[in-house]
């Protein structure tokens, strides 16, 4: 991951822990309680985007869902830092056991097919995920 991520995430930690009225106990539960909150709003932006809620409509669009995700991915990262300062290492390690399995698994999956005489039809992908979600009864 880019280093000027990590410091950023620095000097985010160092400025929360800086005006915290919390103990360190209290604090890092609340910063890993905000992931809740972000991951609600992400909820919110794409009720939002699809105007899902008929009194409010289109309050949202997919930019303020993309916004949202970024969100999430700097409180997560800020909770990890919070737990860890070694928390590049940390999350370095986990992406290479991340890379390394979902390479395990791809390469099963090409082994499995490769034996095969005739490819099974693919499906086409969907071009957004609401169109993976079931149809409303």
């Amino acid at each position: 991951m880019d280093s000027r991520i990590w410091e950023s995430v620095d000097h985010l930690v160092a400025w929360l822990d800086e005006h915290s009225t919390q103990s360190p106990q209290e604090e890092r539960l609340l910063r890993l309680l905000k992931l809740s909150e972000e991951i609600g709003e992400v909820g919110a932006a794409v009720i939002g985007a699809t105007g899902q809620n008929p009194r409010k409509g289109v309050t949202h669009t997919w930019e303020d869902v993309q916004h949202e995700l970024c969100d999430v991915v700097f409180s997560a990262l800020v909770a990890l830092r919070t737990l860890t300062p070694d928390a590049a290492r940390v999350f370095d390690e986990r992406l290479a056991y991340v890379e390394q399995r979902s390479a395990a698994s791809r390469d099963t999956a090409e082994g499995e097919t490769a034996g095969r005489e005739t490819p099974e039809p693919q499906k086409a992908e969907p071009e957004t995920a609401l169109e993976t979600a079931p149809e409303p009864r």
